[in-house]
């Protein structure tokens, strides 16, 4: 029994520090991709216990055109204008928070049909908007995302509102 004592204490070792390397692993936001694709979003975010977590109200965008008529789709832009102004509006209030756009784990992101796309959401637009967020080579993480199409938000004129939840490791 005296032989086994060297082997079972490499083993021990071995397993405890595959367990320590786990829970380090476990202790961090993980994006995982969707197999086999290179569409910007995660198929999930694994956020740990003890994690920081943050959820912010929708998003809309900012009047891009102050002379076009108040409340109306030229006052704010199309889509790809709109989603840029929301993300850009989460972004600063992310920071107000103390985190980044690389913490964002889940966007819900509601499209009103565009009426020059016969009443369709503008998908492209979003996503032109959005690929200037996420997965860059300057801010590499993805969230998970739903987008939606809607009947109408709140206020006239918009075609878009970007609801988010980020967290962040202590």
């Amino acid at each position: 029994m005296i032989r086994w004592a060297p082997k079972l204490s490499a083993l021990f070792l071995l397993a405890c520090s595959a367990v320590a390397a786990h829970a380090a692993d476990d202790n961090t936001v993980k994006h995982i991709p969707i197999p086999n694709s290179d569409f910007p979003i995660s198929l999930a975010v694994r956020v740990p216990a003890g994690a920081e977590t943050v959820y912010f109200s929708g998003m809309t965008p900012t009047v891009s055109n102050p002379s076009a008529p108040k409340d109306s789709l030229e006052s704010y832009g199309d889509t790809e204008t709109q989603a840029k102004s929301a993300f850009e509006r989460l972004q600063g209030a992310l920071k107000s928070q103390g985190l980044t756009m690389g913490d964002v784990v889940m966007l819900h992101v509601y499209l009103v049909g565009d009426p020059a796309k016969e009443g369709k959401m503008d998908f492209k637009g979003l996503q032109a908007a959005y690929t200037q967020f996420f997965g860059t080579a300057e801010q590499p993480n993805k969230p998970s995302r739903t987008t939606v199409q809607i009947a109408g938000l709140a206020g006239s004129g918009l075609l878009v509102e970007v609801e988010a939840i980020a967290a962040k490791t202590k």
